[in-house]
């Protein structure tokens, strides 16, 4: 094992081993986002409902949320190159079953199989660095790491748009496969090996109630608008999820080295913050997972006209988070983050006015100051957070920070999902139509598009575009509100004091404004 220290002779291919890494997390970074924009087009191969397209989506979140942080550890302990190598590994595998699945629940696999694959490169990335760069290298080398994660963002649904153009759904999986393997190849060949054996153990109890507890959560909320929202099954779901995440907030209290640090939440300038990053995630997550659906079925835009018409949200986030730094210098953290929660607020409560006729231009304007609200609140959500975790406690506090956005994500596409699902059905007309003709139509308005074209009905088609419109306003709708309320939290509760590296609660850490605003966009 090669051990390099901050004072040893730099790796004269240490750039070239942050290429490797730069591929790996730009394909982690538009994978979370080019399955949106083809989910249409599978929903209509594969004969998928909306919630079936939610578990597509969601699987991948719930496996990295409730994974990451062992992950990490696993990393530590065995060593971040062979582990970081491992993951690459376990997501080029469920990239190939992906890419040949031919039925819902292979996809959904393939997914999960994705998501524990990313659960290991995401946080052993960046971990691997001190071993590479000196102090001085290192910021900048967090930086492009950083950038290329976020980049993938808007990348996503444009490259997913155009290979629905030219080729199968599947190739939204096959792009991942030659990408993956030069990252692979460059890791083994270009990355020293490093660990740290007194890491504490995986506590594989408290994992499991993670992966258990999450899972059940997201399954009831999924299933709820098909099965009823009063059934005993989904109360007894709901139940279950609740007392398996006690019992993990309980066994994590009485850790003496915990996988998940809940006693941060006891700070407020922590909790507070990560709350708000977590909002954001979950409303960015259900916008992305109700957007794409809209832009296809209803206006008729093709994939790679849908990943297109997405890049307003994208830029306007991008562009706040820029910017963010010097407006929290001149106004504080508590101004913006609250003042970027109304400007989100407000423009989801716009975007709930769309009507079947509003055209995209109105969609994208509210896209827009969507993003912009967007980069104005987490940005500065993050920093905040980061920025109040005493320094021997700055690991732990980050991954917390992101297993709860994860978390938010997931809640987010399952939640803002099953309203739009609940919503379409109540308003869908199915007059006319046979019982299983009723049923099929009534799965998303993918589905009744179909059923509309093979009994020639004008009117179904008008139906469910109606339908889903007003399932996409209760959804927005929902969100708006959650923003609201969350930005008179913010502006109550926040600390008002800038980090200036000493928190008045006992924080130490200070990580720059510029490190958040890339995290954040990932």
């Amino acid at each position: 094992m090669v051990t390099v220290t901050d004072e040893a002779r730099p790796d004269p291919r240490r750039w070239w081993a942050l290429a490797a890494l730069v591929i790996s997390m730009l394909t982690l970074g538009f994978d979370m986002t080019i399955l949106n924009v083809a989910l249409p087009t599978m929903a209509a191969d594969l004969d998928a409902s909306t919630g079936a397209q939610q578990w597509m989506a969601d699987s991948y979140v719930v496996a990295l949320a409730a994974l990451m942080l062992p992950a990490g550890l696993l990393g530590d302990r065995f060593g971040r190159r062979r582990m970081l190598v491992t993951g690459l590994a376990v997501f080029l595998a469920g990239s190939v079953i992906g890419m040949l699945a031919g039925d819902v629940g292979t996809v959904v696999a393939a997914r999960a199989v994705m998501g524990v694959g990313a659960a290991l490169v995401m946080p052993l990335a960046l971990s691997v660095l001190p071993s590479l760069f000196t102090p001085t290298e290192r910021t900048r080398a967090v930086g492009i790491i950083s950038a290329a994660s976020a980049l993938g963002m808007p990348l996503g649904p444009i490259i997913g748009g155009w290979l629905l153009n030219h080729f199968w759904w599947g190739s939204v999986f096959l792009i991942n496969i030659p990408m993956v393997a030069i990252g692979i190849t460059a890791c083994v060949l270009l990355l020293p090996e490093t660990r740290d054996p007194s890491s504490p153990r995986v506590d594989t109890v408290s994992t499991a109630l993670t992966a258990t507890g999450l899972g059940t959560l997201i399954y009831a909320i999924i299933e709820a608008p098909e099965i009823g929202w009063g059934e005993p099954l989904v109360v007894c779901l709901f139940a279950a999820s609740a007392l398996l995440l006690t019992a993990l907030v309980l066994r994590e209290r009485r850790q003496p080295r915990p996988m998940l640090d809940l006693s941060l939440l006891a700070q407020r300038g922590f909790l507070l913050n990560a709350l708000t990053a977590t909002l954001v995630t979950f409303v960015l997550s259900g916008l992305l997972f109700v957007l794409p659906v809209y832009l296809q079925a209803v206006l008729g835009n093709d994939a790679l006209g849908t990943g297109v018409r997405l890049l307003p949200m994208m830029g306007g986030l991008l562009v706040a988070s820029r910017a963010a730094q010097p407006v929290v210098a001149r106004f504080g953290a508590r101004s913006v983050v609250s003042a970027g929660l109304v400007v989100l607020a407000f423009a989801a409560l716009l975007g709930s006015r769309t009507e079947v006729g509003s055209g995209y231009g109105f969609t994208a304007l509210w896209l827009s100051v969507a993003g912009v609200g967007f980069g104005f609140a987490i940005v500065p959500a993050m920093d905040g957070a980061l920025g109040r975790l005493p320094k021997d406690r700055a690991g732990s506090g980050a991954g917390l920070l992101m297993t709860l956005r994860q978390v938010g994500g997931a809640i987010g596409i399952a939640l803002l999902g099953s309203l739009l699902t609940t919503a379409f059905r109540d308003r869908l007309d199915v007059t006319g139509l046979t019982g299983p003709a009723a049923d099929t139509a009534r799965e998303s308005v993918v589905a009744a598009h179909i059923v509309a074209e093979r009994s020639g009905s004008d009117l179904l088609v008008s139906s469910a575009n109606s339908a889903y419109v007003h399932g996409m306003g209760v959804a927005l709708l929902v969100c708006g509100v959650a923003a609201l309320v969350a930005a008179l939290l913010a502006a109550a509760f926040l600390p008002g004091a800038p980090v200036d590296g000493t928190d008045a609660e006992g924080g130490g850490g200070v990580v720059p404004m510029a490190a958040a605003a890339a995290d954040a966009r990932q």
